[in-house]
């Protein structure tokens, strides 16, 4: 997806007056389980209010809807999915 794009919609979700079943902000990384509860229940809320997806949002206070940024680098955090 082109980084403008991914700005816009980051934009349209920050004016939104609160957090939804498929729109959560995070600052940071709280653990492996924590983000796969969330991702799942994102899934499931965008798809009962037909909406095409979910968003989890590093980097944006949940109160105030404001972009701070995050420490929180995906690439360190990756787990192996054992078969």
């Amino acid at each position: 997806m082109e980084q403008e794009k991914l700005i816009n919609i980051v934009n349209d979700l920050i004016k939104q007056p609160n957090e939804s079943e498929w729109v959560e902000f995070k600052l940071n990384y709280h653990s492996a389980e924590e983000i796969g509860e969330r991702i799942s229940a994102l899934s499931n809320g965008a798809c009962l209010h037909n909406h095409p997806f979910g968003y989890l949002i590093f980097g944006i206070e949940d109160k105030t809807h404001k972009v701070v940024g995050t420490t929180f680098k995906i690439k360190s955090h990756k787990k192996a999915v054992k078969n």
